[in-house]
Formats: structure tokens, C-alpha cells, sequence
């Protein structure tokens, strides 16, 4: 028999860390609301799809212009990651008849 346990932890941050995680949750939440517009309006206007690769290939070219530089202060995975939360929301969008993805707010879940 397999005994599981949980543990809880709290997590103290120091003043730069709390300005780094800040940091990081933005750029994700602003990524991801950026590609959600992409997305939607090509969509809406053009009629096409655009998928995961496209995407990821436009952070890419996204992070290479000079206005979005702030862009790689962060870690490339939790923006990268929420490319992955965007494809799989579009994903139970079409397959199971879900809501169709929403933008993330600041002060969210």
C-alpha cells in the first residue's frame, strides 16, 4: 500500500525577487494576450489559422524588435509555457466546445 502526502510551503521573496517573478508574470500575461489578438483576428478577418509553431516563431521575431527588448530580461520558459496554455485553450475550444479563450488580467486567479 502507497502512503502519499502532501506538503504545503509558503514562499518569502526578497524585494528583487518579487520584482523578477513581477516581471516574469507579465511578460506572460502580455504574450499571451498578444498572440490570443493575433490570433482572434486572423481568425476573424483572414479566415486562417494559426498554430503553436507560428506563434512560437513570432516570439522570436517579436523579441528581436527593438520596442519589446524587455522581452528577454525573463526566462523564455514561462512565456514559451504560456504559448502552450493558449494552444491547449484553443484546443478544448474546437474539440470539446469550450469557451473561447479569454485575456488574462492582472489581478486574475
Amino acid at each position: 500500500m502507497e502512503i502519499k502526502r502532501t506538503y504545503k510551503f509558503r514562499f518569502y521573496p526578497t524585494f528583487e525577487q518579487e520584482t523578477m517573478l513581477a516581471q516574469t508574470f507579465g511578460c506572460a500575461r502580455f504574450f499571451y494576450n498578444h498572440m490570443l489578438r493575433v490570433r482572434s483576428d486572423a481568425g476573424y478577418t483572414e479566415k486562417k489559422r494559426i498554430g503553436y509553431h507560428a506563434t512560437s516563431s513570432l516570439l522570436t521575431e517579436l523579441k528581436k524588435e527593438p520596442e519589446f527588448e524587455w522581452l528577454n530580461k525573463v526566462s523564455s520558459v514561462p512565456v514559451q509555457q504560456s504559448l502552450r496554455h493558449l494552444q491547449a485553450a484553443f484546443g478544448n475550444f474546437f474539440a470539446k466546445g469550450t469557451q473561447y479563450p479569454s485575456f488574462k488580467r492582472k489581478h486574475d486567479k
